[in-house]
């Protein structure tokens, strides 16, 4: 069965400096982590990707990663294409607000990919570097025949950063490991001793997290269109700042009853690119994987 990696790559971090930090270079031969997403998802049986980018960075993606990485999927029989993340992309009757600048969140991110994703497909973030083994899980689940859904759970304590703060997803999930709801919760901190803590509260570094690392079914793009709508809709919403995001829209479905969702538990360890300061550890990450004989000296 078919299955398709969309990329969302279309936000410029402003926690790292004004720099798109999606095209960091950090492989020992100048990749960017989006060279290893790629390569582990391909090794998994990925066999179509889709990027999601905005028009304002679409030169310098082209220019860094897009066109090369194209003949590398095209010497794999893996095809390539491009959805555009855009402000005035609305449902119909809803209009732009004038004070809005920021980007309408994954939730819209993923919707920009309508036309272009036909059967299971995963989601993931550009500037996170996941591990093998997700790709590999998430991929074997959507290629099983069904109507659910799945996500990779990665330990918390594997995916922080001493750098700063990071919002992490804190995963609930029934006897059966389906997911009962996520907890989106934001500055939570690794302290030097080894703790962690979101504001006063010490939490489990065994407690399982989401890293928008999503497995859906093509119908999930209708769903999350009406979702949309809804948030549009909704009083409460803050248009001008607010968010569409793809974990909290899931939770809504979970707490409506209206789909199942497999937690994939994973060993994995993720690092990623939040903070300029993150540049060199991720580059040292990378070094030792290819010390080990993780990936070859170049993917380039």
């Amino acid at each position: 069965m078919s299955c398709t990696l969309v990329v969302m790559a279309a936000g410029i971090g402003s926690r790292f400096g004004g720099g798109i930090k999606q095209l960091a270079k950090v492989g020992p031969s100048g990749e960017i982590i989006l060279d290893y997403s790629i390569h582990d998802a391909i090794e998994a049986g990925f066999d179509r990707v889709v990027f999601v980018i905005s028009h304002k960075i679409e030169k310098d993606f082209r220019e860094v990663f897009g066109d090369r990485i194209e003949k590398t999927c095209a010497g794999k029989g893996v095809e390539v294409a491009y959805a555009f993340q855009s402000l005035e992309d609305l449902p119909a009757g809803f209009s732009l607000p004038e004070e809005r600048q920021k980007p309408w969140g994954t939730g819209q991110a993923v919707l920009a990919c309508k036309g272009l994703v036909s059967g299971p497909f995963a989601i993931i973030n550009a500037d996170d570097y996941y591990g093998k083994e997700p790709y590999r899980i998430v991929a074997e689940f959507l290629k099983k025949p069904g109507n659910e859904y799945c996500m990779a759970g990665f330990r918390l304590k594997n995916t922080l950063t001493l750098s700063g703060g990071v919002t992490r997803g804190l995963c609930h999930a029934d006897e059966r490991g389906y997911l009962t709801d996520i907890a989106e919760t934001k500055e939570i901190r690794l302290e030097k001793d080894g703790s962690i803590h979101a504001g006063e509260w010490a939490l489990d570094g065994d407690m399982l997290v989401s890293m928008n690392m999503f497995g859906f079914r093509e119908d999930f793009l209708t769903r999350l269109e009406k979702g949309f709508t809804e948030f549009l809709s909704d009083p409460a919403s803050d248009l001008v700042k607010g968010e569409y995001l793809v974990p909290i829209y899931v939770n809504e479905l979970l707490g409506r009853g209206e789909i199942r969702l497999k937690l994939l538990e994973t060993s994995s360890r993720w690092f990623g690119m939040t903070y300029k300061e993150d540049t060199e550890p991720v580059r040292a990450e990378f070094r030792t994987l290819v010390e080990k004989g993780e990936y070859p000296a170049s993917l380039l």
